[in-house]
């Protein structure tokens, strides 16, 4: 029985969300994206609150891709609050980003984060990253017991 995925995508710009969601499409990897615009967002889906406040706290994703430069709360933030909330602690985080600031990568690993990824430009090395991205931490990638399986 194949088990349906879920990402949680952290990304303000509509052009690099509009582009993560085409190159995982393309991939064929088997997944179903949830889209935060800002880090605010993506902490009210995670823990079930704001507009997210009717979502079922168990269902969890599989990986969080989560850009650094965000509105209302930053990537480094929401970060932060993950590795603070034990439901959260253990989820998977792929730090995907523009940034290859050694500053931005050493901070993401001090708050937990499993990887850094700076975004590729071109479409193409996009479209490669996220099959590589899909493969490892949707496939090869065992992840921590939780209560939630799609």
């Amino acid at each position: 029985m194949i088990r349906s995925h879920l990402i949680l995508l952290v990304e303000d710009n509509p052009d690099d969300a509009e582009l993560t969601l085409r190159a995982f499409k393309e991939s064929k990897t088997l997944s179903a994206i949830v889209v935060a615009t800002d880090g605010e967002q993506a902490l009210d889906y995670l823990f079930a609150t704001g507009s997210y406040a009717n979502r079922d706290p168990k269902i969890t994703p599989d990986v969080v891709l989560l850009d650094l430069k965000l509105p209302k709360v930053d990537g480094l933030g929401v970060l932060q609050r993950m590795r603070a909330n034990s439901r959260t602690r253990r989820l998977p985080v792929v730090v995907l980003t523009s940034s290859n600031e050694e500053t931005d990568i050493l901070r993401s690993y001090d708050l937990g984060a499993n990887s850094f990824v700076q975004k590729p430009v071109d479409f193409a090395q996009f479209l490669i990253a996220a099959r590589q991205l899909g493969l490892y931490w949707l496939g090869l990638n065992e992840p921590p017991p939780v209560t939630r399986r799609i």
